[in-house]
């Protein structure tokens, strides 16, 4: 028997980068489920029977019946109870756009069903409002006094007025937004139900008509909107509309559109460093990029350059590689426009680099900047640096994803998540009461409203989590919109990696370790390894399409490496190497994390480890010694030493070059795993 004692040097690193990356990831794919039932939070109407925010019920059941139409249903808008078209319609087309996108991403974490859902609440309650085709009614509610109230949706006692725009009252802006999210959401629904597209897209087209044809700012038309969604103007939503019927319908008149107007309407002149609700300019860009780059342009090839050069411009802005002419970023890194709810700004830049990177990607083509060509994968990482940032990678390690994490705002400023629900507190909370009895309240919400990006931290990452604090902790339909797209690709992309890992690290190998170095600083494990001798000179990467250097036009750079290569490639050398220094050992482990899921505040892992027989000789006896195990363990037997196991016995003996596996659960990072002696 041989025993052994050894805390290799590839071990230790490997377990120590993996403890790290272990802490600093995060489930994207849990992020995103909470993110859906947001939306449904934020229901108006009456409630399905799969409803799965149960603190919520049916409210606004007679919205619109003083005007004679039937306004029943939509989304309120944030922490209040106003239905404002213009920013629900802009909610609308980032679902489906990231439901277009993303359809195999979203498909495969199986969440469209829900995805659909979120985008159909929106689209059947617009084709309500459009009641004629140069009639649609744009808002209900009144601002003023909804908020003069603290009560909720169940309790409205508010005035429910509605209000419309027509040819003599035209709101080219909104209607111009609701025909690009019905064209947009006809292109999600198309694999799914044809017919349902079709009738969308008969809304799209009579709707871009009314928009283009009587022109005007709907709060010119809305006066009591002004205030609370002012519109800087409507060109961009006139060419955003344009482009997404293009888009649906592949009809040359909406292409030539945005290229006959690019210049009169700013599509072409605008640069800008901002993506929201009101301006749409570089998702105009952005989107007609994508036809660009698809190969799709034709004889409108060089104007689309044009508005790809606009594109360029906004996607090297957050890059900080446009020559000075960047975004500004908090000492936290998260991208910062404006003092309030900043993170509805950043969500939304985050995915349209996501998408733009995909669209790079697929074309083999690269971000053209002042200050070089950068690879798609630079996009993707910013994308993730803002949502890792949005789930608690920041100077407060807070989470602005209400319910995601150990730590998230519980005083949210939003009516029906601070007040007890209907259904547990059934007597009527009125509108001074719910001042006196609920917001004033220092205990946290009673209702935890999953899934709801707060409004977030200042410039300089300082937050309060005080409920009437509502420029940073009340969330909106626009702010969250975007995060279904971005959090369910950086699930796919991470799970693609793990893939890749699991794949490729077995197959590794180098020598002649001399050195390294660990360094630990603020809870964070910073590793370097320091080589000589022969090892692979094409190490298997997780991305293998990305490129991983590139040339500036002119001056020489640094390969760009993608946030976490350094550590993923001293995993893939050095993991499963339990003793660098001999052949003796004749297994090797490798571990991945196969699920992730949380409870409360806690997030768990499922562990597996394969245990591979490398050599040439049957091994026996094998046993294990696992530290850091405070969870469940399937597929070892416990011996009477503690931490420490050995094989089932039906697997005593490992013959060369099988493997067998085990699996544990637990929170926190993973265990360690030696082996203690073997036959």
């Amino acid at each position: 028997m041989k025993n052994l004692n050894f805390g290799g040097l590839c071990l230790l690193v490997g377990v120590l980068v993996l403890e790290a990356l272990v802490a600093e990831g995060f489930n994207y794919g849990d992020a995103l489920d909470k993110t859906l039932m947001f939306f449904e939070a934020q229901r108006s109407g009456k409630l399905p029977a799969n409803q799965r925010v149960k603190w919520r019920g049916d409210s606004g059941l007679k919205d619109g019946y003083l005007q004679g139409v039937n306004m029943v249903g939509g989304y309120y808008d944030a922490g209040d109870h106003v239905k404002f078209g213009l920013p629900m319609a802009y909610t609308v087309t980032m679902l489906a756009w990231g439901a277009i996108d993303f359809r195999k991403e979203i498909t495969e974490l199986d969440q469209m069903g829900n995805a659909l859902w979120s985008i159909r609440w929106g689209t059947e309650y617009f084709m309500k409002a459009h009641t004629q085709p140069n009639v649609l009614w744009a808002q209900v509610g009144d601002g003023d006094s909804d908020h003069y109230c603290w009560e909720r949706a169940e309790d409205m006692t508010t005035p429910r007025t509605a209000y419309k725009l027509d040819q003599n009252h035209p709101g080219s802006d909104l209607a111009g937004e609701t025909a690009a999210a019905l064209a947009a959401s006809a292109l999600a629904f198309k694999p799914y139900n044809s017919s349902y597209s079709n009738l969308l897209l008969l809304h799209a087209k009579q709707l871009f008509t009314f928009a283009d044809k009587y022109r005007g700012l709907y709060d010119d038309s809305i006066q009591n909107a002004k205030q609370f969604y002012t519109s800087s103007g409507y060109s961009d939503e006139l060419l955003w509309a344009a482009a997404w019927l293009y888009r649906a319908t592949d009809d040359e008149y909406f292409l030539k559109y945005v290229v006959d107007n690019a210049v009169y309407m700013g599509g072409t002149g605008w640069a800008v460093k901002e993506f929201s609700w009101d301006n749409k300019y570089a998702g105009v860009q952005i989107l007609l990029s994508q036809i660009l780059l698809e190969g799709r342009g034709g004889a409108y090839t060089s104007t689309l350059k044009q508005y790809q050069a606009k594109a360029n411009y906004f996607a090297c802005a957050c890059l900080q590689k446009n020559d000075g002419y960047n975004i500004q970023k908090t000492p936290g890194g998260l991208m910062y426009v404006r003092e309030w709810n900043n993170l509805q700004y950043a969500s939304a830049a985050a995915f349209l680099l996501a998408v733009y990177s995909d669209s790079l990607s697929a074309a083999n083509a690269k971000l053209t900047c002042p200050e070089g060509q950068i690879p798609p994968q630079a996009l993707l990482d910013f994308a993730r640096s803002q949502a890792d940032y949005f789930l608690g990678k920041n100077p407060k390690s807070m989470s602005y994803l209400v319910g995601y994490g150990q730590q998230y705002p519980i005083h949210v400023h939003h009516r029906g998540s601070s007040i007890a629900s209907i259904f547990s507190l059934q007597s009527t909370v009125g509108c001074v009461q719910g001042f006196e009895t609920w917001y004033r309240r220092p205990e946290g919400n009673p209702n935890v409203i999953h899934g709801a990006l707060v409004g977030g931290p200042d410039q300089n990452d300082n937050f309060s989590d005080d409920r009437s604090n509502y420029e940073q902790t009340e969330p909106t339909l626009s702010g969250c919109a975007p995060l279904v797209g971005l959090f369910s690709k950086l699930q796919s992309v991470s799970e693609t990696a793990g893939r890749k890992f699991t794949e490729n690290v077995s197959s590794l190998h180098f020598k002649n370790v001399v050195s390294y170095q660990d360094v630990i600083t603020n809870s964070h494990v910073s590793l370097r390894l320091i080589f000589s001798g022969n090892y692979p000179k094409k190490a298997p990467v997780p991305r293998p399409t990305t490129p991983h250097s590139y040339q500036e036009t002119q001056k020489t750079q640094e390969p760009y490496r993608s946030q976490g290569d350094n550590a993923l490639t001293i995993l893939q050398l050095c993991l499963i190497s339990l003793n660098p220094y001999t052949a003796e050992i004749p297994v090797e482990f490798l571990h991945s994390i196969t699920k992730t899921w949380t409870v409360g505040p806690t997030t768990y892992y499922r562990h597996r480890v394969i245990i591979k027989n490398k050599s040439e000789k049957p091994i026996k006896d094998l046993k294990l010694v696992v530290e850091g195990l405070s969870g469940s363990v399937w597929g070892l037997n416990p011996t009477q030493q503690r931490n420490t196991y050995e094989l089932p016995q039906w697997q005593k003996v490992l013959q060369p070059g099988s493997e067998c596996s085990f699996v544990y659960v637990q929170g926190g990072p993973q265990a360690k795993v030696t082996v203690q002696s073997y036959n």
